[in-house]
């Protein structure tokens, strides 16, 4: 039997979901999810405390801070996620950036679109770019900005209206930035690693873009996500919540569960590169929203990126013969990573899978040849600690 040929390649821009649902027009079956693999669509399902981490006593000298630390470990490790309170920005101060984002996606269409994206550029008002010809959308429109480094920034896709939209975003940005130092610093400490391991990876040249989320009212919430399920390719990502409004859910256990909001907290997630520079001990967490057909909603995600140029691997004080290394080093991961979101894929999961069957094969062979030959347990366990030193040095020069 012959193989398939390729989908064929789209490469172009899905309409505003907001004009599909103003103009009252019938859902494309392009929005239809139909990929069993990812659990039933349901908006009821139990939503569930997501660990709270006060970022005050993290940075606190007082014995406080040791708990806070397990804490963020625990949390890390067996969520990828933690709503952050005390984090330095009132609750006002949150109230403002959502209500620019609310006042920017109630423009008018034609003003909305002065700032529209290109097939070129990530950057601007938009959605899903279609890649291929069996796709399945997401159900919300974007403003996604690139933030820092401030030089790079592209002013004209910056709103000008509501008038305070650009002040509120360059103060924003300067806050987590001060975030971002508190967040890395804990988490580098938390593994008994030196402050700056993971800082030094977001230092110059890192990126910081924002993306202002809209999911407007869906009329069949049952099969239609604002968000496929995925995890982010970023370092860390800071996620203001709509005060108002759930439908962010998380993969726990294999489950769905809902998170619930806390107006006065950010939900702060690991991307990919975090779970690759800890070795896997720190997860990157999977998410997805569902959409709702009586309220639309908004939020408002900052993903931290190291420069596209930085290689990112697992920090030497986690690789050992206890835990063998991983994943490879990787450069540029997020270009990686684009390719693969409309796909619905993770690159970093075929990474992974690629390595450890490699060592349970080598480890599991050389135990069966040990075993056969009568040798002691002690001298097949003293091959086994070659295999995974090998395993490691070879493992880093892939």
């Amino acid at each position: 039997m012959a193989a398939s040929s390729p989908p064929p390649r789209v490469e172009s821009l899905s309409n505003p979901v907001q004009q599909l649902v103003i103009n009252g027009e019938q859902v494309p079956e392009n929005y239809i999810h139909r990929n069993t693999d990812d659990g039933p669509i349901c908006a009821s399902f139990p939503v569930t405390e997501i660990p709270i981490i006060d970022l005050g006593l993290l940075t606190s000298s007082s014995p406080t801070g040791e708990p806070e630390l397990e804490k963020l470990r625990s949390a890390l490790s067996s969520w990828g996620c933690f709503q952050a309170i005390n984090h330095g920005m009132a609750s006002s101060f949150l109230d403002k950036v959502r209500a620019v984002t609310k006042e920017f996606f109630a423009l008018p269409m034609e003003e909305k679109q002065k700032y529209s994206r290109t097939l070129e550029d990530i950057e601007g008002y938009g959605n899903d770019t279609v890649v291929t010809e069996h796709q399945t959308l997401d159900w919300t429109d974007r403003l996604y900005l690139l933030v820092r480094p401030e030089d790079q920034r592209k002013l004209k896709l910056w709103p000008e209206n509501p008038d305070t939209f650009r002040d509120t975003l360059n103060e924003y940005t300067e806050k987590l930035g001060q975030l971002t130092e508190i967040v890395l610093k804990a988490m580098a400490k938390s593994l008994s690693l030196d402050d700056s391991c993971f800082l030094d990876h977001c230092r110059e040249g890192a990126l910081m873009y924002t993306r202002f989320n809209l999911y407007p009212v869906c009329p069949r919430p049952d099969v239609i996500l604002g968000l496929k399920p995925h995890a982010d390719g970023s370092t860390i990502t800071f996620l203001l919540q709509d005060k108002e409004v759930e439908g962010l859910q998380v993969l726990k256990d294999d489950q769905w569960v809902g998170v619930p909001i806390i107006p006065q907290a950010l939900l702060i997630n690991l991307g990919d590169q975090s779970e690759l520079a800890s070795n896997g001990i720190f997860k990157s967490l999977v998410h997805r929203v569902v959409t709702n057909s009586e309220r639309e909603r908004i939020s408002v995600a900052t993903f931290l990126l190291p420069h596209p140029d930085m290689e990112i691997e697992p920090a030497n004080g986690l690789v050992n013969e206890q835990r063998p290394r991983l994943y490879k080093k990787v450069k540029n991961y997020v270009s990686l990573y684009f390719h693969n979101y409309q796909r619905g894929k993770r690159p970093i999961v075929h990474s992974k899978f690629k390595f450890i069957f490699l060592l349970f094969f080598i480890s599991y062979g050389l135990y069966r040849k040990q075993v056969a030959q009568g040798n002691s347990w002690a001298f097949i366990e003293e091959e086994h600690h070659m295999v995974v030193h090998w395993y490691n040095v070879l493992s880093r020069e892939v």
